[in-house]
């Protein structure tokens, strides 16, 4: 009987295979995206020291999202996420999907994230 493999494991294999190459540094951290069917999170971390340095999602209650599984909300969340590290004096940084395509969700919150300031 051949079995279809379960689309996170298939996601999060390719995740590994990308985070083998791409790492954030002090200079250049990481814009992690996750997104599930009802919300969406970003975060830039720095991989050396393995601290978060700015983060945004689709709960927090400041944003007052009706939504969290929909383009506009990703918008929110780049924007969110750009002006969080933009404070923190982080203006350039690597994008990792996460493994999903750059597609609808996970596109718009990289379009919104480098139209509030993110160089990537």
């Amino acid at each position: 009987m051949i079995t279809k493999a379960d689309k996170n494991v298939v996601r999060k294999k390719r995740h590994a295979h990308v985070r083998r190459t791409i790492t954030g540094t002090a200079e250049r951290p990481r814009l992690n995206v996750f997104r599930s069917n009802k919300h969406i999170y970003a975060q830039v971390i720095n991989d050396v020291t393995g601290v978060t340095i700015a983060s945004a999602d689709s709960l927090d209650k400041e944003l007052k999202l009706d939504n969290g599984g929909n383009k506009e909300a990703a918008q929110k969340i780049g924007e969110a996420v750009a002006k969080r590290a933009l404070e923190q004096g982080v203006e350039t940084v690597v994008f990792d999907r996460g493994g999903y395509l750059y597609h609808g969700r996970v596109q718009e919150l990289a379009d919104a994230a480098r139209e509030a300031g993110l160089k990537f």
